[in-house]
């Protein structure tokens, strides 16, 4: 570890405390300006997934017109309307969609907060086997953010606006339910992209190893393929569009496991002869 002064406890607490303050403050204050615009993130950035003009829809429709299957790529005007059906139904969503997006655009900044805690704890040869874990982990986080923007969002929607038991049932969605799916899609994909960084920490304290993952592929590869299969529509290429992202993630963590390893048996090799030299 390197060297620092002496903190206790408490002293500790209150550096924590002063690195969530701070991160708080970036979160408000992007949460301040995105209720401020929030008609026109609701428009243009939340409701935009619902209409066929959306980018993924654009490119399915053209894929479709290339393999000659446009009628089951090409989306239609969604049949369903968004509905309040609480009094502080908008009023809280718009509060929820203002926080969700100024953590978003903080994130970076949490992070980065968060690392300068745990920072001076680390062991000098720690501190360079996790240099860029800022940049690395804000990437993914905004990369998965943007997967499930633009892949799971409009492939959830379609499918569930269009599904229908019976044509007696009317498709007419809260806003609640929506913004929260929303924002389960969203999130929940910037937190699962986060799968290499997780490899690369458990590798290097031993619990996972590129063995385990690679003897386990054909259990992830299922798992990947069975959530692909519940949020996308019922056809191979909208599964497919969704599933092979998470096979290209799981495959870089095998990758990413595998070179950790090797660096650390070479270090614990090297400390060997150290020793050796030294006894």
């Amino acid at each position: 570890m390197r060297d620092e002064k002496e903190m206790s406890f408490l002293d500790h607490l209150e550096e924590l405390r002063w690195h969530l303050v701070r991160s708080g403050i970036a979160v408000v204050i992007f949460m301040i300006v995105a209720f401020y615009f929030a008609p026109w993130i609701f428009q243009n950035i939340i409701f935009a997934p619902t209409h066929v003009e959306f980018p993924t829809f654009r490119w399915l429709c053209k894929l479709g017109e290339l393999t000659g299957a446009q009628d089951v790529l090409c989306a239609e005007p969604f049949p369903f309307k968004i509905q309040s059906r609480y009094m502080t139904g908008q009023f809280t969503m718009r509060f929820m969609a203002a926080f969700v997006i100024g953590f978003i655009i903080s994130f970076p900044y949490v992070f980065w907060e968060i690392w300068r805690f745990i920072r001076p704890g680390l062991h000098d040869s720690e501190l360079k086997n996790s240099r860029g874990a800022v940049i690395a982990v804000s990437f993914l986080f905004m990369l998965g953010v943007l997967f499930g923007y633009y892949i799971l969002v409009p492939l959830m929607t379609w499918f569930l606006s269009t599904y229908t038991i019976t044509p007696e049932i009317v498709n007419e969605f809260d806003i609640t339910s929506f913004v929260s799916t929303f924002v389960a899609l969203v999130f929940g994909s910037g937190v699962l992209f986060q799968l290499p960084v997780v490899v690369y920490f458990l590798t290097r304290i031993g619990i996972l190893t590129p063995q385990f993952m690679r003897a386990y592929r054909k259990y992830a590869y299922l798992a990947i393929l069975i959530v692909g299969a519940i949020v996308t529509p019922p056809d191979i290429l909208s599964q497919m569009l969704t599933s092979l992202p998470l096979f290209l993630l799981y495959e870089i963590s095998i990758f990413i496991s595998a070179g950790v390893l090797r660096k650390k048996l070479k270090e614990e090799e090297r400390l060997a002869k150290s020793d050796e030299l030294t006894a």
